[in-house]
């Protein structure tokens, strides 16, 4: 089956990616990637445009950017998601784990435009996840944190047992699937050649605290 990537950057789309092209091997045919149009940046993850140019390098797939805005969202996404099913894409992999409304939206988007929705992680266990992630040698960037229960010394640090630890002891989720903290990967078996980055400043806004990564 040729499927395309709904792609965050972060490691939950990414670990579905890998399930669906490396253990069920279906074939990738390209990423659909939200661009926050303010920012010129991801939403949720932040990757910059020059690194999203890496991903798609790196990643060895087209990758369609999808402009958008909070009141556009959804339109942009199908118009992204259009242009996947022109190249040749018959369902669309996400990395949901377990937030129905979350998966619902995505099922509406999809039959929009005659798509079959696929949900690798749909029901695993949250750890299990963020287990098999670290296991399989994926190298995850914390980009964000909510400071209100996670450390500042997380922003910038890799996903692995010591900050998997330091989560553990705050009483997280240590999926994040509750906006804790957010990702960018860097690196790992589906990647041709990891993407160079450099950290830069620490934003703080509000609860939530932003590591530069561009």
């Amino acid at each position: 089956m040729k499927f395309a990537v709904s792609y965050s950057c972060g490691k939950d789309s990414t670990l579905a990616f890998h399930k669906m092209m490396v253990e069920e091997e279906h074939e990738p045919v390209c990423l659909v990637v939200m661009v926050n149009e303010e920012a010129g940046r991801s939403y949720f993850h932040g990757a910059d445009r020059h690194m999203l140019e890496q991903y798609a390098e790196s990643l060895d797939l087209p990758m369609i950017q999808c402009p958008a805005n909070g009141q556009n969202y959804h339109l942009a996404f199908e118009a992204g998601l259009a242009q996947a099913k022109a190249m040749g894409a018959e369902a669309v992999c996400f990395g949901d784990i377990d937030i129905e409304q979350n998966r619902q939206w995505e099922e509406e988007r999809c039959s929009a435009v005659g798509l079959t929705p696929v949900f690798p992680l749909w029901q695993r266990g949250r750890e299990e996840n963020v287990h098999e992630l670290v296991a399989r040698g994926y190298r995850c960037i914390i980009k964000s944190i909510n400071r209100t229960v996670l450390p500042m010394e997380l922003l910038g640090k890799t996903l692995d047992d010591d900050s998997i630890a330091i989560m553990r002891s705050a009483g997280i989720d240590i999926c994040g699937e509750n906006g804790e903290y957010h990702t960018l990967v860097t690196d790992g078996p589906i990647f041709k050649r990891p993407l160079c980055f450099q950290i830069g400043d620490t934003i703080e806004m509000g609860d939530y605290a932003v590591v530069d990564i561009r």
